[in-house]
């Protein structure tokens, strides 16, 4: 079954409404939604009922604040869906407070290094998916060994026990603006994990579209927002 997953983009325990990347410019989410008067993490869980939820730790990801701001409002989402977690992991040791309050973490590119992922791969086999992060059309990284080819990080990527590669375009989140299916079927033709992706599904077309090319996922929010994906769809 295709997953729906219903993106929570957490910055000062308030969700807000992620477009484009430009993360200091994001409002709360309740301005822009159509299926929530507030941008309380809990109580839109409690009304969008989603079976599985992607989080994005924008004070982590930002390093603005205390690490644990967001941990309360993330553990009483995990207490109504499966979460997974982007804490902006920089070291394995910053991946075990977050394995305590969710199910899976989330290293990306941005943040990470190949290195840093082998090693929480294998101390967590099975519970750590990566992000593959572009903006601007390259790899988001400062690691100087990671590729700038996302192809050959997916090769790399294969010999690690992962949940899921998520390919996060930046520059589309937000924007609805649709999804290259060129591209996106050839990362699923080199990976052995399921791929999920982040940024511009727009319409149940989209996801149609993704299934068809053998994406297993898609990470979706201003879509559900605006009505454009049925809520029941993330409700799976």
């Amino acid at each position: 079954m295709f997953r729906i997953i219903f993106v929570l983009d957490i910055f000062n325990q308030t969700i807000v409404h992620a477009q484009g990347g430009t993360r200091s410019e994001y409002k709360p989410i309740h301005f822009s939604s159509h299926i929530c008067n507030t941008s309380d993490a809990k109580q839109i869980v409690e009304t969008a009922k989603p079976a599985e939820v992607y989080i994005a730790d924008l004070n982590l990801l930002e390093r603005i604040g205390k690490r644990e701001k967001n941990f309360d409002v993330i553990q009483a989402v995990s207490e109504y869906a499966k979460v997974m977690l982007d804490p902006g992991v920089t070291s394995v040791s910053e991946t075990e407070d977050v394995m305590e309050i969710v199910q899976t973490v989330i290293l990306g590119t941005e943040t990470a290094s190949l290195e840093t992922i082998k090693e929480a791969s294998s101390l967590y086999p099975g519970r750590i998916s990566v992000s593959i992060d572009k903006k601007h059309g390259k790899i988001l990284t400062n690691d100087p060994n990671m590729p700038d080819d996302p192809f050959k990080i997916v090769e790399i990527l294969n010999d690690y026990d992962l949940a899921d590669i998520i390919i996060l375009d930046l520059d589309r989140v937000g924007t609805a603006s649709g999804v290259d299916s060129q591209f996106l079927s050839k990362i699923v033709s080199i990976s052995r994990h399921n791929v999920l992706l982040g940024g511009g599904v727009s319409n149940v077309e989209d996801i149609k579209t993704l299934e068809n090319i053998g994406i297993k996922g898609a990470l979706v929010a201003t879509a559900l927002h605006n009505g454009s994906i049925p809520l029941d769809m993330v409700r799976q």
